[in-house]
């Protein structure tokens, strides 16, 4: 007959005691996220539209998340340091990221060596805000609209009417290559670094037209004393620039381009995390203090999150590289 010894039932018991105690610390681990600050990585430089924006929806989600959110500036190569830092970061939840319709769905096709995969290595959380995309001339100029536009463009022979914008291969370039697609037209694109440049070449007239993000312009264009708003580029008028028709109702319907700004984690963070923060994202977006703080800024908050935001990201890439592919777009 075979005999248990004195003292196995004791440290059976003993195991499973501490196995309980361990899954319970685990369980309370995981329901305590987040237990720290929590880095939010904007692929930008300071005080442009993408920073602001991250600013704004980390401070509102901050409350919901009980947690201080830092913001953190890593720009370079059209967001690609920044949104490479944020792949290669540890997966617990502790680093996000603001990717942008540049990072996310039009700079694969323009760089050859991206450090990441927009698609595979990010866990989508929430559409932040999009923004039109505006065209503007000087305010003394004979172009009070977008025929105007179409009409000195098809007349210009050797001297091609002029775009600024923030750079080549930006989604406001391309903007401007989609406009000239759609409307049959050749312009010469000039390209800045940002709009503290063109905008001073507007306004000197250096340049025939400015295309840009609304929130970058926005308040030159209420001003109206030195340049002049005659479109912008969303389907629907811009709640902040309500006076200022679409491109689509002067004349292109298919015309309907947003710029958009989006939260990400790294590929491999835990469901409880990602969960807590599109739940945070959610509740923030949907209040009317923030929706207002981006409709003033040129913005509209975004109603997508996880899933929908990653469908809505594949449509753009389609979109945007079949653009850059047949305009023959490059960055160099």
């Amino acid at each position: 007959m075979k005999h248990t010894p004195r003292g196995g039932n004791a440290l059976k018991r003993l195991a499973y005691a501490t196995l309980a105690t361990l899954a319970t610390v685990m369980t309370a681990h995981a329901a305590a996220y987040p237990d720290k600050p929590i880095t939010l990585v904007v692929p930008f430089p300071p005080a442009g539209t993408t920073d602001i924006a991250a600013r704004t929806i980390a401070q509102a989600m901050e409350a919901k998340l009980g947690q201080t959110i830092v913001v953190e500036n890593r720009a370079g190569a059209g967001g690609n340091i920044g949104m490479g830092v944020v792949a290669r970061a540890k997966p617990d939840g502790y680093t996000i990221g603001m990717g942008t319709i540049g990072t996310q769905a039009i700079n694969q096709f323009l760089y050859k060596d991206m450090s990441f995969n927009p698609e595979k290595d990010f866990e989508p959380i929430a559409l932040v805000v999009t923004t039109p995309n505006i065209l503007a001339v000087n305010a003394k100029s004979d172009i009070k609209n977008l025929k105007d536009l179409v009409d000195a463009a098809k007349a210009a022979k050797d001297s091609k009417l002029t775009y600024a914008t923030p750079g080549v291969g930006s989604s406001v370039h391309l903007t401007g290559a989609y406009l000239e697609q759609v409307a049959g037209i050749e312009m010469l694109h000039i390209p800045f670094k940002g709009v503290s440049a063109s905008m001073p070449a507007l306004i000197g007239g250096q340049v025939s037209i400015l295309i840009d993000n609304l929130p970058s312009t926005l308040a030159q264009v209420k001003d109206g004393s030195k340049i002049r708003g005659i479109a912008v580029t969303s389907a629907k008028r811009s709640p902040s620039a309500p006076d200022i028709p679409t491109v689509a109702e002067s004349g292109y319907p298919s015309v309907d381009v947003t710029a958009w700004f989006a939260l990400y984690a790294p590929k491999g963070t835990p469901k409880e995390a990602v969960d807590k923060l599109i739940g945070a994202a959610k509740e923030a977006l949907a209040s009317p203090e923030l929706q207002a703080k981006y409709i003033a800024m040129g913005a509209q908050a975004g109603t997508l999150v996880g899933d929908d935001l990653a469908a809505f990201e594949r449509k753009e890439r389609e979109r945007w590289g079949k653009l850059v592919k047949d305009r023959d777009i490059k960055t160099q």
